[in-house]
């Protein structure tokens, strides 16, 4: 079995219900940025199950507040990112859904070790604590976070667990609790 083997769900087949929507969707969207959409993957021409956009970072938040506001994608479903190595290290990889329409859409985002991307929390609040831990696994940092630090890792961790440079072996032993910030007896 591969991914595009096709898989009954409660809402029928996927790709027969949802590819007319994707494809407006995705022509819409290369049509009004055209200068901010890198490359599209769809289920008939590539291995994944959902339309993938790669979005340059520049242009991002344009192109997710269009999806959110006009194309009715406003559920950030899942939000964490992945160390691809090479130049522009590591993926920004966004799930967002339609609740109504239960439309789903994957995007990607490049963007290179020393890079800031801009928080999305103005977008979905839900982005807090997910930037929260993308920071603390990958070391990505969110421009106008509230908040960004560590929320897995003891505040004392060096490093970024799920960088692909991490040693496998990279234990890091306390022998005291994490100190507690008194700030959050406030």
């Amino acid at each position: 079995m591969n991914v595009q083997t096709l898989i009954p769900t409660i809402y029928g087949g996927w790709k027969e219900k949802f590819s007319t929507q994707w494809g407006s969707m995705i022509e819409a969207l290369k049509t009004k940025f055209p200068d901010h959409i890198e490359e599209v993957l769809l289920p008939d021409a590539h291995p994944v199950d959902i339309p993938t956009l790669f979005l340059e970072k520049t242009g991002a938040l344009e192109v997710l507040r269009e999806l959110k506001e006009v194309h009715g994608l406003s559920f950030l479903t899942d939000y964490t990112a992945s160390d691809e190595g090479g130049e522009k290290r590591f993926h920004l990889i966004l799930h967002l859904m339609g609740v109504a329409t239960k439309v789903r859409l994957r995007i990607k985002i490049r963007i290179a070790e020393s890079e800031l991307f801009p928080s999305l929390i103005p977008l979905w609040e839900g982005a807090n604590w997910a930037e929260r831990e993308i920071f603390d696994m990958f070391g990505i940092r969110f421009e106008g976070h509230p908040d960004l630090r560590r929320i897995l890792m003891d505040v004392r961790w060096e490093g970024h667990p799920l960088r692909k440079d991490y040693p496998l072996r990279g234990y890091q032993v306390f022998l005291s609790p994490e100190p507690i910030d008194p700030e959050l007896f406030k």
